[in-house]
C-alpha cells in the first residue's frame, strides 16, 4: 500500500487535471471519480493542497456555486494553460509507461 501511494503522488496532478478537463468538478466529486476509476487511495484531504497549487500555477481556475442543500461549493475548471500542460504530461506518461513495460517484460 505504501508503494502504491508513493507512485500515485507522482501522477496525481495529471489525474486531477484529466478529471477537471472532462467537466468542472468540486473536491468530493473528484475523489469519487478517481475512486471509481481505480484510485481509491486519494482522499479529499490530499487533493485540496494539490488543487491550490495547480491554481497558483495557472493550470486551473475556481468559482463558487450556491448549493440548495448546504454551503456553496467551490468548483474547479481547467485553464487553457492547464489543458496544454495536461497534453504534455500525458505524452510524458505514455513514454514512461512504455519504457517501464519494456523493462519489466525483458524487452519482449
Amino acid at each position: 500500500m505504501e508503494r502504491s501511494s508513493q507512485l500515485l503522488k507522482g501522477v496525481l496532478d495529471m489525474c486531477l487535471l484529466a478529471v477537471i478537463a472532462e467537466e468542472p468538478s468540486y473536491g468530493y466529486e473528484m475523489v469519487r471519480k478517481l475512486d471509481v476509476r481505480g484510485l481509491p487511495l486519494v482522499g479529499e484531504g490530499s487533493i485540496y493542497p494539490l488543487l491550490s497549487r495547480l491554481q497558483r500555477q495557472g493550470l486551473i481556475e475556481s468559482y463558487t456555486v450556491e448549493s440548495t442543500g448546504g454551503p456553496p461549493r467551490k468548483y474547479y475548471r481547467i485553464a487553457p494553460q492547464g489543458r496544454h500542460r495536461l497534453e504534455e504530461w500525458i505524452g510524458e506518461w505514455r513514454t514512461l509507461t512504455d519504457g517501464v513495460e519494456r523493462v519489466i517484460t525483458n524487452g519482449a
